[in-house]
């Protein structure tokens, strides 16, 4: 125990008072990190915003992003939250609230501004929040959701960078140090250092960095190649929770029947724990308590039938984490409808205006997390076929040529020309528009996807012994 502070004993998290706690909760994606199939914009936030900026100029920009993540999350959702019995919420943020890349290392206090509004709602209803950074200088990853607009993660390379990191989360642990409600810190999502020898270095000093700020807060740690990998961790640290992320492969968007075959595997029950066990290896082995970051399927809204299916996969995942007694985060709170417990209503005002977009994002199967290829397998079936024939051996890190393909073509060359008619659909747009557009992200105003919220409150706390 650690002054009422969070602390580990084993493979247990214990309270303030030194009671067993495990937390459980949602991912805040697409607000302070921002995703395109999460706010329907297409290829990556910065992308996003340098255009919006373009439209609308710099006074109603302003206005534009501090409606949006005021309207996001509110007293409301975190009242939700709580009412589902779940007491954690993860908080993704990206390093560009808090400096800019043409003055490094010069914070902006006005980026701490809703993120402290958002940690004081949720600890007004007894929830934690973890402070989890999404987006680092330089990219920790090849893809979107670390806002990289190429496919290459330069974080791993280039010492500024991995200086920009650590001055950041000095300043923020030395914040938040006398905050209780603070889980912990998260301090690289998902990274992926190709040559594996970067991250165990990075990781103690951003390690020793944070401690010598805040000696008490809980760190949580993934694994590398996305928080899969552990096999180069050594010993666990003091203070450190370990974390994977535990997506299935029938709950992405292409996914198959479950129980079923999905990108060529099978996959059912008894998969689905293997590759947990797996994931969670390390901790296993170690003795330590399991956190995973990040799971769930997605729901596409052009084939509702295959909503069912992904609900099972969902129940029998949260019947094994309850047997392993883990701590969750699912992905994800909020959204246009894609994947979140809340979404936007889709006759509200941000969705019709947005609309011709999303359609041929669709179309175009520009998202990598939410749209298929189905409509232009006449352009990938061909490159496909050239890679299969030219470069049979070629594997690229993290995940292989064919999801390279999908990246380079997809989500760059395709999703890289809507951003302009993305950010042209606020083109005239007032200022009284604006709030009424964001206010279609209003807890009263979404709409809940009622079975989800029912599975997730049903798992918020393991059943009492006999049940």
């Amino acid at each position: 125990m650690s002054d009422g502070f969070l602390s580990i004993r084993g493979r247990q998290i214990l309270d303030g008072e030194g009671n067993p706690v495990l937390l459980r909760g949602f991912g805040l994606g697409g607000w302070m990190n921002m995703e395109n199939f999460i706010t329907g914009y297409p290829a990556n936030e910065e992308a996003q915003r340098e255009a919006i900026r373009g439209v609308i100029g710099e006074e109603k920009y302003e206005l534009f992003f501090d409606r949006f993540l005021q309207y996001f999350f509110e007293e409301e959702d975190a009242r939700f939250i709580a009412s589902l019995g779940l007491n954690c919420l993860r908080i993704p943020i990206n390093y560009r609230h808090f400096e800019d890349d043409l003055a490094p290392f010069e914070i902006k206090e006005e980026g701490f501004r809703h993120l402290d509004r958002v940690i004081d709602l949720c600890a007004r209803h007894n929830i934690y929040t973890i402070i989890d950074l999404h987006a680092l200088p330089g990219y920790q990853n090849q893809h979107w959701h670390s806002d990289n607009p190429t496919h290459k993660a330069f974080f791993w390379k280039h010492r500024h960078f991995q200086d920009r990191a650590a001055h950041l989360w000095e300043v923020i642990a030395d914040r938040y140090k006398d905050n209780r409600w603070v889980a912990g810190y998260n301090p690289i999502n998902e990274p992926a250092d190709p040559t594996e020898e970067m991250i165990l270095p990075v990781y103690r000093r951003l390690y020793e960095t944070i401690r010598s700020a805040d000696p008490n807060h809980l760190i949580f740690l993934e694994g590398n190649r996305y928080s899969q990998d552990f096999h180069m961790f050594d010993e666990p640290w003091e203070g450190v929770i370990y974390t994977n992320h535990d997506y299935a492969l029938p709950g992405f968007v292409d996914g198959g029947p479950y129980p079923g075959v999905s990108r060529g595997e099978y996959v059912d029950r008894k998969v689905l724990e293997e590759t947990f066990l797996r994931r969670s290896s390390y901790m296993l082995e170690h003795g330590t308590h399991i956190w995973v970051g990040e799971f769930g399927p997605v729901y596409p809204q052009w084939d509702p039938e295959s909503h069912e299916s992904r609900y099972r996969v969902l129940e029998d995942q949260l019947e094994i984490y309850d047997r392993h007694e883990v701590s969750w985060s699912i992905w994800l709170y909020k959204d246009i409808g894609l994947q979140g417990v809340v979404y936007a209503a889709p006759d509200s005002p941000y969705l019709e205006r947005i609309r011709p977009v999303l359609e041929k994002k669709i179309r175009l199967g520009a998202d990598s997390w939410g749209t298929t290829d189905e409509h232009i397998r006449d352009v990938m079936e061909p490159i496909e076929r050239l890679f299969e024939r030219e470069f049979p051996d070629y594997s690229p890190f993290p995940f292989g040529a064919q999801r390279d393909i999908e990246q380079l073509v997809r989500h760059i060359l395709i999703s890289e020309p809507l951003v302009p008619e993305f950010a042209g659909r606020f083109r005239d747009i007032s200022e009284e528009e604006i709030d009424e557009m964001m206010q279609s992200f209003r807890f009263e105003n979404c709409v809940q996807r009622t079975r989800l919220a029912e599975i997730l409150s049903r798992h918020a706390k393991l059943p009492a012994a006999g049940q």
